[in-house]
């Protein structure tokens, strides 16, 4: 049996908001429509593509397709990579297929990324749409999940 840590050993939080999506990457969308449908359906399909972002400091554009289902409030999101630059790219040419990245709803991404550098995240793909709205994806070394910053009201 394990004592729970005290205050002096407890490991510090950053007070992150809870995890609003989870995000899958697949080959085909199809496939994941019929493979999980009756664990997350019903779906909502949109086209995922995004112009001109910030890609490991290029601007590139991306042709995505999406699924959405739910898990009770959670947002489970499958990710089908067609054509441009991404990481999601990356993923599905490193030969790998499944969980991606969890997201997590925030008012203030550039703050987020600031706090997250310091357990060594760095952002890999950011998009800015407006003020209020803008994502980020953030990767670190030896860390095969990334994470997803959302900033929209």
């Amino acid at each position: 049996m394990s004592t729970p840590p005290n205050e002096a050993t407890a490991p510090a939080t950053l007070g992150m908001p809870p995890i609003d999506q989870v995000g899958f990457v697949v080959k085909s969308l199809a496939e994941a429509e019929k493979r999980y449908g009756s664990l997350f359906g019903p779906w909502t399909r949109m086209d995922g593509s995004v112009q001109a972002a910030n890609y490991r400091g290029r601007l590139c554009d991306a042709r995505l397709g999406l699924l959405f289902g739910h898990s009770g409030e959670l947002e489970i999101e499958f990710i089908e990579w067609q054509d441009g630059e991404s990481p999601h790219r990356e993923f599905i040419e490193a030969g790998r297929e499944g969980l991606h990245h969890l997201r997590y709803r925030v008012e203030d991404t550039d703050a987020w990324i600031e706090k997250l550098a310091g357990i060594g995240y760095q952002p890999i793909w950011t998009k800015r749409f407006s003020e209020e709205i803008a994502f980020s994806y953030l990767e670190r070394e030896d860390d095969p999940l990334l994470l997803e910053l959302l900033q929209m009201p």
